[in-house]
């Protein structure tokens, strides 16, 4: 059996698991298959893409099948096997070819060659038994929703009402939205340029285009020019709502924190001839800012430093406007980067939280007053949003909130095109706090 590529299956299910194994060991999917050569790298990403969705109803049903659990690789081809076999319609292969090609990814791999058998049996038994297995699986969270059983029970907690919707949005694919710079265009001229090369969108918000199938980049039109950028339609709201109420002053100073890579500091400079800082404690991470703003013909002064030591970075000038995009779980965006919820555990949360807290107490500070700051993070939870505003307002009488979104839940369109209550059509899940400080 071959992939489009003329790979053999047995090798991208090879690639899966060595992929879901650098997962289990704290690394992420990025960073696994970066390491890969070109020709393997689409289609592991698209199998370790599916396996992570569905990978807590690969390892409950791997329990059912082996209740030792197996040494780490075989137990991770054995999931990568179970992931894509279980259903049956929506495999992206016959389930037989599956079962054939894992043996022999099993058979010719040094470490796995003797667990082939083992391995073997455990699939045969599930195709022969799928039914019983699939409903005795379906007793337990963990496979029904695919997400960690903590964090399934912190989404209950926090969102009574809404935890299966953010779970099911989390399960589907992300679609590729496109913001476009302002300064060359606009969303109804940009949707006509893409009609004109057979590519079809709709506007997803003042700036955004979201696309019906996903491209490369470089066959956008004017995407070499700068004309255009890829960001979900929620990270897009992050610039113009800062610069609500602020006007296009010159000279105006504006820190966007933890920037990289420079898709938030881009649309800033699309939008306003202000001086910008951005700010990332990575020096790789400020190179790809770099980069980002060369294509698109913007100049901000970027700086590599710890936004929480002002000292190494800071000259002394306070800010019209900080963007605190803060570190986060990532909570929000699992639809695009599904191995985060099987990287986090639930003691991020905490962890993360109080480095968010302390960036908002360091950065408050450099903001002159009757200046403004947004406070975001890329995350769903409580702690790491609306607990974590709550709390900073607490003790900051000089903070007062201005109308935000708070709390964006991650949507997907239905079948028919359309998102319930939601005008941005699909977007990730995201946390906005628009806070300014008083003058007295």
């Amino acid at each position: 059996m071959s992939t489009e590529l003329n790979l053999p299956l047995w090798r991208l299910l090879q690639g899966t698991a060595d992929v879901l194994g650098s997962i289990r060991a704290g690394r992420s999917s990025s960073a696994a298959l970066s390491a890969m050569s070109p020709e393997m790298r689409p289609g592991v990403q698209s199998l370790s893409y599916r396996v992570l969705r569905e990978l807590g109803r690969a390892e409950v049903l791997r329990q059912q099948l082996a209740t030792r659990k197996p040494a780490p690789a075989a137990d991770a081809l054995l999931c990568t096997a179970l992931a894509l076999v279980w259903d049956e319609a929506s495999a992206p292969y016959d389930s037989f070819t599956l079962v054939n090609q894992a043996v022999e990814a099993a058979k010719r791999t040094p470490a796995l060659h003797a667990q082939a058998g083992f391995i073997n049996g455990c699939l045969r038994r599930f195709l022969r038994e799928r039914e019983a297995l699939v409903a005795q699986s379906d007793q337990q969270v963990v496979a029904v929703w695919n997400h960690p059983a903590w964090w399934i029970e912190k989404l209950r907690r926090e969102y009574p009402d809404q935890w299966q919707s953010i779970l099911k949005a989390n399960n589907t694919q992300a679609p590729m939205t496109l913001r476009i710079n302002a300064r060359h265009s606009d969303v109804k001229s940009y949707l006509d340029r893409l009609s004109a090369k057979g590519l079809q969108g709709r506007a997803a918000g003042p700036y955004g285009v979201t696309l019906e199938q996903a491209v490369s980049v470089h066959e956008l039109p004017g995407f070499d020019e700068g004309c255009v950028s890829v960001q979900d339609s929620a990270a897009q709201m992050a610039a113009p709502l800062l610069l609500s109420g602020l006007g296009n002053t010159p000279g105006m100073r504006i820190l966007d924190a933890c920037a990289a890579p420079g898709g938030k500091t881009a649309h800033l400079l699309e939008l306003t001839s202000a001086d910008v800082i951005a700010l990332d404690i990575d020096p790789q991470r400020c190179a790809s800012i770099t980069q980002t703003l060369q294509r698109l013909g913007l100049q901000a002064k970027v700086v590599a430093a710890d936004a929480r030591q002002p000292k190494q970075w800071w000259d002394g000038a306070m800010f019209d406007a900080i963007l605190l995009d803060a570190p986060c779980t990532a909570s929000g965006i699992v639809r695009r980067h599904p191995d985060v919820r099987w990287l986090r555990r639930e003691s991020d949360v905490v962890q993360l939280a109080a480095q968010q807290r302390r960036l908002l107490e360091t950065l408050w500070p450099l903001l002159k007053p009757g200046g403004r700051m947004l406070f975001c993070t890329c995350s769903v939870f409580k702690a790491e949003g609306e607990k974590q505003i709550q709390t900073f307002l607490a003790h900051n009488t000089q903070a007062t909130l201005l109308p935000s979104p708070g709390h964006l839940m991650p949507t997907f369109a239905t079948s028919d095109g359309l998102v319930p209550d939601n005008g941005l059509i699909d977007h990730d899940g995201f946390y906005y706090a628009l806070l300014e400080k008083l003058t007295t």
